[in-house]
């Protein structure tokens, strides 16, 4: 059955969420909530502010394991040089007290989406380039969506210079890292690649991947991208 929905609007909505998910304003206020919270404390002082833990929190609630949170972390200090990187210990100590309740097991037949969009460092114009000496340029971010529940699956941040086409498979890896069983992905045309056709085929994944225009239908070394070629394109778009 042919579906309806305008996949590349559908897709840019959730990309969009997603960047509303890892906004980085908690940064604006970093060294004020810290004073806040260690005035009169007795012991060692907090060197994380609780909006940074809650950030965490729902980074691991929504897809990443607590033990990849410091490598999550590192990477993004990389745009953000001044970002301080919390260790897994730290993670694990502060995110107990916060009440929330995490997951892990995604389940099975999971149709994803994935997509990515180019956002600044902050929303605020370039406040955190200037305060905390960030690179030029932009952060890019590249999510995988559960279309089922419009539930964020996986989250990758690269520089701007790096392709969609690579990010699909360490995307899918991210969510069967979490025990997620993937049925079918769509994708638009920057995921359209005979190692990525590939990839999803060895996985036992159907490729909703939009073919580019005046494709061959030749294998030519991806039989999985051939036969989507050769489908009608009332199938393919």
């Amino acid at each position: 059955m042919q579906s309806k929905r305008n996949w590349k609007e559908y897709n840019e909505k959730l990309v969009r969420r997603g960047e509303l998910y890892i906004s980085l304003d908690f940064l604006e206020n970093w060294d004020e909530e810290l004073n806040r919270m260690n005035e009169g404390k007795v012991g060692r002082p907090f060197r994380f502010p609780r909006t940074f833990m809650c950030f965490l929190a729902f980074l691991h609630v929504a897809f990443l394991p607590l033990r990849q949170m410091e490598g999550f972390l590192r990477k993004l200090s990389e745009y953000i040089p001044e970002l301080k990187v919390a260790d897994y210990s730290t993670v694990c100590k502060r995110l107990r007290k916060l009440d929330f309740e995490l997951s892990s097991n995604l389940g099975e037949d999971l149709v994803v989406a994935i997509d990515s969009s180019g956002m600044k460092i902050t929303n605020r114009g370039e406040w955190i380039r200037h305060k905390w000496k960030t690179r030029k340029g932009w952060i890019k971010v590249h999510i995988a969506i559960d279309v089922k529940t419009r539930k964020l699956l996986a989250l990758k941040i690269t520089d701007e210079r790096t392709g969609d086409g690579k990010m699909l498979k360490p995307l899918v890896k991210q969510i069967k890292g979490r025990g997620g069983e993937i049925s079918r992905v769509y994708g638009d045309g920057g995921y359209d690649s005979r190692e990525n056709f590939n990839y999803l085929a060895e996985n036992n994944v159907e490729p909703v991947i939009k073919i580019r225009s005046n494709s061959s239908t030749k294998s030519r070394g991806s039989p999985s991208r051939a036969k989507r070629v050769r489908e009608p394109k009332r199938v393919r778009s």
